[in-house]
């Protein structure tokens, strides 16, 4: 939901509150709930998969789990944080994070944010360029990787 104010800019995302995490999109910002363990697992084993993957096949994209700030359009506008980025080209990369759209973003749907997944982040990330963009359902079952929807962004 969106916090007190009308319009926020990059300055605002960077200057919040220690410990106080957000997503700025379109001057506004998204109030984000501290995480659930299981959440937290599934981050973890997705970061780990992904990152192996790409080391074993000599690849040079780089993982990152969340929190990790994310500037999609480039141009201090929209900050999001997604549960993991992949990242291929290097110029992106900055000592605050990405600047620019990562190829690759994986999102975790929980109950409070599965609006903003399927809607919001859906619309925005295939707007700013990312070439994929998976949710990641968990399922309460043995094993939490068993059910995945994908969508491919053109």
């Amino acid at each position: 939901m969106p916090l007190l104010k009308d319009y926020y800019t990059a300055e605002d995302y960077w200057n919040l509150p220690e410990g106080e995490r957000a997503e700025l999109i379109d001057g506004k910002f998204y109030d984000m709930a501290p995480p659930s363990r299981i959440h937290q697992k599934l981050v973890s084993g997705l970061h780990f998969i992904i990152r192996k993957y790409i080391s074993d096949h000599h690849g040079s994209c780089e993982v990152y789990p969340a929190p990790f700030a994310v500037n999609l359009d480039a141009d201090d506008k929209d900050w999001v944080e997604p549960d993991v980025s992949v990242i291929c080209d290097p110029n992106k990369l900055t000592d605050r994070g990405c600047s620019g759209a990562p190829d690759l973003v994986f999102e975790i749907v929980s109950p409070s944010s599965r609006r903003m997944d399927y809607n919001r982040k859906n619309t925005l990330y295939s707007d700013a360029g990312v070439r994929e963009y998976w949710i990641v359902i968990r399922q309460k079952s043995a094993s939490p990787f068993t059910t995945s929807k994908t969508m491919q962004l053109q």
